[in-house]
C-alpha cells in the first residue's frame, strides 16, 4: 500500500465517502416520505419527469427519486432497501459495474436506478443470463413499478412480434442478453420499420455482468442463412447452363445470329441476352424455382439471380487446370501470377459453390453470415451501460480497459464471516473423491447443508454415482436439470442437503439456510394461514440448526480456470452475515494442473506423497495455483481484446450499413438518392470507354454501346449521334445518356405511378444491400482467417485487415450501386393489353389445375379452413377487393399473386409483380417435394419447436424440426438423420401421426409427421436457429406456416389425453 493510498484511502474508498454523504441526505428524507398518501406517493413519478423536461438532471433528482422507490417498496413489496443498496443503486446510473456480494439484494437493488433512467422515457433494458431470471425479477419487480406508473415488459425466446414490441415498449424490458442482441440484427434485417423491434439504446443493467461482459465475450451473435438449401440451389443451377448457348461475334466486332450470352473476357464477366433471360426463367419456372409470372430481375428473385450468374461465369470463364484444380474433392485456387495453388482461399460471390457444383465435387455447406454483431460491441452501443456481480473485482482491469465501466466495490450490510479455509490436494481424483464424501458425510452428521460444485456435467454425475454408491441422498443441478433449478436451490439450505452443481449453475438465486418456506407455500393450492404458520415454524426450526451447524458449506471438486469463477461459488455462502465455510480439493489430475504445469512438476509433487490417500496442504500450492489461473486470464484477456479489434473494423461498416438501412425502411420516397446513384453510375461506366478530358480518337464508343447495351438494356446510337453532330463533345455527351436512361425510367414510372415506383425502388435497395452486405460479410470471414499468414511477410495483420477491408467494403458500395441501377434501368412494365393476355392465360392455368388436382390419401387430414376461400393458386383480378381483409381494392397496374406465404399478409406487403422484363404466363408443372418431421414431446407435455432462419420462406416462424426426404430414403430414415443433424438427437421411436399434402403455388408438398417421445440427447439448434420448448396446449398456428394449421387444431384437440 503507497503513503498516498494510506493517507487518502483507496479509489473504492473515496467513491464511498462520496456516495453515503447522498445516503445521509436520502435517510433525512424518509419522514417526510412515509407521510405521503399512496396517490401522493405515485404523483412523484410524473413531478419528476415535469422536472426533467424542466431542464433539471438525473443526479438532482436523484436523493428523492431513490427515497420514492425506497417508500413505495416498503408499502407495496415489503421491503426496504438498506443503506449499501442506495449507494449500489447510485454507483449503477453511472457508467459503473457494482460488485454486490450474494444475498446483498442486487435485485432490489437494480429497481433505484431503473426507476430514475425510466424517467427520461427512453427505455431501460434489465438484462439477465437466462429466462428464468427475467421472468423471475419482472415478477418480483412489477408490482413497484406499476404502483409508480411504471410499465415492464419480458422479453425472451418464443415471443410473438406483437408480444416483442409490447416488451420492447415498456418503460422498463427484463431480457436475456442473446435475445437483446439478436433482435438488435433482426431489426436490422427488417424490410418495413413496422417490423422493428427496439427503440433507441437507451439504458443497460446488465446483471452477472461478469459472465454476459468476459465469458460471452468471444462468442459472436450470428443470424444465418440455410447452406443446405443454398447448396441445393448451386448443384440445381448448374445443370441448366450446358443449354445456354454463347452469342458469337464476327470479325467486324458484331454480334451475329443470336445467343444466350455474352463474355467479356477482359473482365471476366458473362451477361445475358433478352433471349437467354427467357430459356432461363422459363426453365427455372419448370423446375419449380420461381413462381409462373415472376422476374428473374423482381426484387425477391436478386439470389436466384447471383446464382445463375455464378453458375454462368463458372462454366464459361473459369477454367479447369488453369483457374484451378481440382484436389482431393476439393477446389483449389490457382494464382493466376504465379501458378502456385493458394489453399483454403475461396471466391466470393458463390463463384467457388458454382465451381464446386460444375466440377461434381461437394458444394461446402457454409452458413452464410446474414448478420452478426460480438456482445462486446452490441452493449457499446448503449447510451448509458451499468452492472452488477458479485465477482467483478478481479476483472477490473478489462472493464475499463473494454467498456470504459469502473467497478466499485460495495461493502456488504452484515461482516462476512465465512471460513474459506486452505485447498487440499491429493495424488490422484479417487483420493479426492473419497475425502470430498468423508467431507459430506460428516457434514450431514451435524446437520449442515452441502453444496458441491463441480465445472463440468461429467463430473457432477461421476460424483453423483459415487454418493448413491456410498448412500448418501443428494439432488444433482446441472445443464440436463435447469427446468427445476428453482426448486432444487429452494431446498439445497434444508438441514443435511446435499446438493451437486455445476459452477455456474443456479446463479442468480439465494441459498436461504433453513430452506425456503415461501417455495414450499408456492406449491401449495390456496394454502391457509395455519399452513403459512406452520411452513414458517418449521423454518424457523430448521433455520437455528443449520446455523449451529456452521451454515452452508461449499465445497469445490477442483480450481476453475478463473478465479472469478471459484469466488462465484463460495460467494453463494455466507449471504447477509450468516455462518458459512468453503473448501477447495483438488488432484494432480485436475484440468488445470494437467494443462498447466508440466509433467516434471507433477511429478516432483507426487513424490511429497508418501502415504496412499494423502492430503497436502501448503501456502507454496495456494501460490502455484493463482499464478495458474494468472496466465490463463491473462491469455483469455488478450484473446478478447483481439477480438474487439478485429470486430472494430466490422462495426464501423456495420454501423454505416445499418444506418443506409434505417434512412431507407424511414423513407417512403427515395427517389432523390437513386437519381443521384443513377448519374454516379452511368458517369462510371462512361468514364470507362470515353476517359475524362480525352480526345476523341481515345474513346471506345463501340464498347460503350455494347456495355449499355447488356447491363442496362439500352440500345443508343451513340456512333450515329457523332457522325450526325460534330459538335458533341464529351460532357454533352454525358449529358445526353444520362438524360434518355431518365426520360425512360420517368415513362415506366408514369405507368404505374410514383407510390409504386417508389415502393419498387426501396425494395431493390434492401434486397440488393442485404445480399451484398452478406456477401461482404462472407468474404471478411475468409480475410480474417488467411489475414495472419501477413505476417510472414513481416506485414502487421491488423492493419492489413484494416486496409484489406476497407477496399472490400468501398467495392461493396460501389457494386451496391451498380447492381440497383442495372436493376431498375433494366426492369420493363407491362401494359394494360399484356396484363389482360396474361389474366385470361391465369384462369385457363387455373382450370387445369383445377382438373388434374392430384389425390389425397383418405386418411389425412385436409390442409385448408373449410370456411374460408382458398386463395392460394388464385391471380387476383384487378380492381377486386384484397383477401387480406385491409379493404383495399386492387387496381389494374398493381394486381399481385396471393401466394400463400403472404396469407397472413396486408396488401402493403405485396412484391410489385407487374414489374417484368420478358414473356410472362408460362406453363407450370408443380414438382412434389417430401418433408419428414417431428413431433418432438416430453414428459410435461411439451412440444420441442425451431425458428426458422432469415432468408427462408415464413423466416422466423415456428416449425417442427425436420427436412427433406432423400432419394432411396423412407421418411422414417430422413426424419432420423434430420434431427440428428439439424437439432442433435437420435430417435429412439417414430410413430407416423400425420400425413398430408399441401398445394403451393410453385410446388406440391407431402408431409409425414412423426411423433418422437424417447430420443438421446437433449436439443438444441446445431444450424444456428433458436429452439425451445412449448406447451402442447399453448401452440398458436398463427405462429406456424399455413401447412401446419390442421395439424395445430389436431394437437390441440388432444390436449386432454396426456395433459
Amino acid at each position: 500500500m503507497s503513503i498516498l493510498t494510506r493517507i487518502f484511502g483507496s479509489r473504492n474508498e473515496r467513491v464511498l465517502r462520496k456516495l453515503k454523504k447522498q445516503v445521509v441526505k436520502i435517510n433525512k428524507m424518509e419522514p417526510a416520505f412515509e407521510a405521503l398518501s399512496d396517490d401522493e406517493l405515485k404523483a412523484k413519478t410524473q413531478e419528476f419527469r415535469d422536472r426533467l423536461s424542466g431542464g433539471e438532471t438525473l443526479q438532482q433528482i436523484l436523493p428523492e427519486a431513490f427515497a420514492t422507490v425506497r417508500e413505495a417498496s416498503k408499502r407495496v413489496l415489503g421491503m426496504r432497501h438498506f443503506d449499501v443498496q442506495l449507494i449500489g443503486g447510485m454507483v449503477l446510473t453511472n457508467r459503473c459495474i457494482a460488485e454486490m456480494r450474494t444475498g446483498e439484494g442486487k435485485t432490489l437493488t437494480a429497481t433505484l436506478p431503473c426507476y430514475l433512467i425510466a424517467l427520461e422515457g427512453k427505455g431501460v433494458h434489465v438484462v439477465t443470463v437466462n429466462d428464468y431470471l427475467a421472468r423471475r425479477d419482472a415478477e418480483t419487480n412489477r408490482p413497484l413499478f406499476e404502483f409508480l406508473g411504471m410499465s415492464v415488459g419480458v422479453n425472451i425466446p418464443g415471443l410473438s412480434p406483437e408480444e416483442k414490441r409490447e416488451a420492447y415498449a415498456a418503460d422498463i424490458t427484463y431480457a436475456t442478453n442473446s435475445e437483446l442482441g439478436f433482435d438488435y440484427l433482426r431489426d436490422n434485417l427488417a424490410h418495413s420499420k413496422e417490423e422493428r423491434f427496439q427503440r433507441t439504446l437507451g439504458y443497460a443493467l446488465v446483471d452477472e455482468v461478469d459472465s454476459i461482459l468476459i465469458d460471452e465475450a468471444r462468442t459472436p451473435l450470428i443470424i444465418s442463412g440455410q447452406a443446405e438449401k443454398s447448396s441445393e440451389l448451386y448443384i440445381a443451377v448448374n445443370k441448366l447452363i450446358p443449354s445456354l448457348i454463347k452469342q458469337e461475334k464476327e470479325d467486324t466486332e458484331e454480334y451475329q445470329g443470336e445467343g444466350d450470352f455474352t463474355l467479356d473476357l477482359k473482365s471476366k464477366q458473362a451477361h445475358l441476352t433478352e433471349r437467354g433471360q427467357e430459356k432461363v426463367e422459363d426453365w427455372l419456372i419448370a423446375q419449380g424455382l420461381m413462381p409462373e409470372g415472376d422476374s428473374l430481375y423482381s426484387p425477391s428473385r436478386i439470389v436466384l439471380l447471383h446464382h445463375v450468374m455464378a453458375a454462368l461465369r463458372a462454366h464459361t470463364l473459369f477454367e479447369k487446370d488453369v483457374d484451378y484444380i481440382v484436389k482431393d474433392g476439393e477446389i483449389v485456387i490457382v494464382d493466376e501470377h504465379t501458378g502456385r495453388t493458394m489453399a483454403g482461399r475461396r471466391w466470393s460471390d458463390g463463384l467457388h459453390q458454382a465451381i464446386e457444383a460444375k466440377e461434381g465435387v461437394d458444394v461446402k455447406s457454409e452458413n452464410q453470415t446474414v448478420a452478426s454483431i460480438s456482445y462486446q460491441n452490441y452493449f457499446r452501443l448503449y447510451e448509458r451501460l451499468a452492472g452488477m456481480t458479485g465477482t467483478a473485482d478481479t476483472e477490473a482491469f478489462e472493464f475499463q480497459q473494454i467498456y470504459g465501466l469502473e467497478t466499485v466495490v460495495i461493502p456488504t450490510n452484515r461482516p462476512m464471516i465465512r471460513d474459506d479455509r486452505t485447498d487440499v490436494m491429493f495424488e490422484n481424483e479417487q483420493y479426492k473423491f473419497n475425502a470430498i464424501i468423508e467431507d459430506i458425510k460428516d457434514c450431514v452428521e451435524r446437520q449442515q447443508p452441502v453444496l458441491v460444485g463441480t465445472i463440468s456435467v461429467e463430473k457432477s454425475e461421476e460424483l453423483s454415482k459415487a454418493l448413491d454408491k456410498a448412500g448418501i441422498k443428494h439432488n444433482v443441478l446441472n445443464a440436463k436439470f435447469h427446468q427445476q433449478e428453482a426448486e432444487i436451490v429452494a431446498e439445497a439450505g434444508f438441514p443435511s442437503a446435499v446438493t451437486i452443481a455445476t459452477n455456474m449453475a443456479g446463479r442468480g438465486t439465494d441459498i436461504i439456510l433453513g430452506g425456503n418456506w415461501k417455495a414450499q407455500a408456492a406449491k401449495l393450492e390456496n394454502p391457509t394461514q395455519e399452513q403459512i404458520e406452520a411452513l414458517k415454524a418449521e423454518w424457523e426450526k430448521n433455520h437455528e440448526i443449520v446455523m449451529k451447524a456452521g451454515g452452508l458449506h461449499i465445497i469445490g471438486t477442483e480450481r476453475h480456470e478463473s478465479r472469478r469463477i471459484d469466488n462465484q461459488l463460495r460467494g453463494r455462502s455466507g449471504r447477509q452475515g450468516d455462518p458459512g465455510s468453503s473448501r477447495f480439493y483438488l488432484s494432480l489430475e485436475d484440468g488445470l494442473m494437467r494443462i498447466y504445469l508440466n509433467e516434471g512438476k507433477r511429478n516432483l509433487m507426487r513424490k511429497a506423497f508418501t502415504v496412499a490417500g494423502e492430503a497436502m496442504e501448503s501456502k507454496m500450492l495456494a501460490k502455484v495455483i493463482a499464478s495458474a489461473q494468472a496466465k490463463v486470464e491473462a491469455f483469455h484477456f488478450d484473446g478478447r481484446k483481439n477480438l474487439l479489434e478485429y470486430d472494430d473494423v466490422a462495426n464501423d461498416q456495420r454501423h454505416a450499413i445499418y444506418e443506409q438501412r434505417n434512412y431507407l425502411l424511414d423513407n417512403d420516397d427515395i427517389s432523390e438518392t437513386i437519381n443521384a446513384i443513377r448519374h454516379d453510375v452511368f458517369n462510371g461506366v462512361i468514364d470507362q470507354y470515353i476517359p475524362p478530358q480525352s480526345l476523341e480518337e481515345q474513346w471506345d464508343i463501340k464498347g460503350l454501346e455494347e456495355r449499355l447495351s447488356q447491363e442496362f438494356g439500352m440500345e443508343l446510337p451513340i456512333s450515329n449521334w457523332l457522325e450526325e453532330d460534330n459538335n458533341l463533345h464529351e460532357e454533352s455527351l454525358r449529358e445526353r445518356i444520362v438524360e434518355i436512361a431518365e426520360k425512360e425510367y420517368k415513362e415506366k414510372e408514369a405507368l404505374v405511378g410514383e407510390d409504386a415506383m417508389h415502393h419498387f425502388e426501396k425494395g431493390v435497395m434492401l434486397q440488393t444491400l442485404d445480399e451484398l452486405w452478406k456477401e461482404h460479410l462472407a468474404s471478411m470471414d475468409y480475410l480474417r482467417q488467411g489475414i495472419h499468414l501477413r505476417g510472414y511477410a513481416q506485414k502487421d495483420p491488423k492493419q492489413e485487415y484494416k486496409k484489406e477491408s476497407f477496399r472490400m467494403f468501398t467495392e461493396m458500395l460501389d457494386s451496391l450501386k451498380h447492381h440497383v441501377i442495372m436493376t431498375l434501368t433494366r426492369v420493363r412494365v407491362r401494359t394494360q393489353e399484356e396484363m389482360e393476355e396474361a389474366e385470361r392465360a391465369r384462369q385457363e392455368m387455373a382450370t387445369r389445375i383445377n382438373q388434374n388436382n392430384l389425390p389425397v390419401d383418405e386418411n389425412s387430414q385436409t390442409t385448408q379452413n373449410s370456411e374460408t376461400e382458398d386463395y392460394s393458386d388464385r391471380r387476383i383480378g384487378r380492381n377486386e377487393p384484397c383477401p387480406c381483409g385491409s379493404g383495399k381494392n386492387i387496381s389494374i397496374v398493381t394486381a399481385v399473386v396471393w401466394h400463400a406465404s403472404n396469407e397472413q399478409s396486408k396488401c402493403g406487403d405485396f412484391s410489385p409483380h407487374f414489374f417484368h422484363t420478358s414473356t410472362l404466363d408460362r406453363k407450370m408443372d408443380k414438382k412434389i417435394i417430401q418433408v419428414a418431421a417431428g413431433i418432438i414431446r416430453n414428459e410435461f407435455g411439451q412440444i420441442y419447436l425451431t425458428q426458422r432462419l432469415e432468408g427462408q420462406d415464413f423466416a422466423q416462424s415456428l416449425e417442427f424440426p425436420g427436412g427433406k426426404v432423400d432419394e432411396g430414403e423412407t421418411p422414417e430414415q430422413a426424419l432420423k438423420r434430420e434431427l440428428e443433424e439439424e437439432i442433435g438427437i437420435v430417435a429412439l421411436n417414430a410413430e407416423l401421426y400425420e400425413r398430408f399434402q399441401f398445394e403451393y403455388p410453385t410446388k406440391i408438398i407431402s408431409f409425414f409427421f412423426y411423433l418422437v417421445n424417447e430420443w438421446i440427447g437433449e436439443p438444441f439448434g446445431r444450424e444456428g436457429q433458436e429452439g425451445f420448448w412449448v406447451e402442447q396446449r399453448a401452440l398458436d398456428a398463427g405462429q406456424f406456416p399455413p401447412a401446419n394449421a390442421k395439424l395445430i387444431h389436431r394437437l390441440l384437440n388432444e390436449t386432454h389425453n396426456f395433459i
